[in-house]
């Protein structure tokens, strides 16, 4: 079967941060699979969601040492405001850098949990736009729009969650553990 990445790729809709997700991950795939090889189409349908990686394709491996590197830097921020030593829940997967360490540090000085988790999503997909520069009908693109779906997804429940029963399950979550 021929590849038809630049087909594929034209038909998809843009993404952009912020937006609804334009359509849903399992039709992504369901577009993909007459149009790519059986190969690319397992990739696709196996991207890590955990963060562990142990496959060779090279843009996935960016992405997850990304993450991690972003998640060691809330490790480091948190446990300071705990005092706790943080090197315990460290992976050692690389050193992002002071850059990354105050633009967590940043987020998670919002008042705002919901803003701040929004703030670090927005340099997931900052990175990702990174990563995107001059892939335009490859595997590549189709890996980087399928984790930037992943995040509109995500956002897409957050907003749609009936927050005022979630409140009501927390509160009354408060209110047992209080009684012990």
């Amino acid at each position: 079967m021929p590849a038809l990445y630049p087909y594929l790729i034209s038909s998809l809709p843009m993404l952009h941060f912020n937006m609804s997700a334009p359509i849903s991950f399992e039709k992504f795939l369901l577009l993909c699979r007459d149009s790519i090889p059986q190969d690319d189409r397992a990739v696709l349908e196996n991207i890590p969601l955990r963060y562990e990686y142990e496959g060779r394709q090279e843009t996935i491996k960016k992405i997850v040492a990304f993450e991690i590197m972003l998640r060691n830097e809330l490790v480091k921020v948190r446990a300071a405001r705990k005092k706790s030593d943080a090197a315990k829940y460290l992976r050692p997967d690389g050193y992002a850098g002071p850059a990354l360490y105050h633009l967590v540090l940043a987020a998670l000085r919002n008042p705002s949990p919901l803003d701040a988790e929004r703030s670090l999503d927005l340099e997931r997909w900052d990175f990702l736009d990174g990563l995107s520069f001059g892939r335009y009908f490859d595997l590549d693109f189709l890996i980087i729009y399928a984790y930037k779906l992943l995040i509109l997804e995500r956002w897409q429940r957050i907003n749609s969650a009936d927050k005022g029963k979630l409140l009501d399950e927390t509160l009354s979550q408060e209110g047992q553990n209080a009684g012990k």
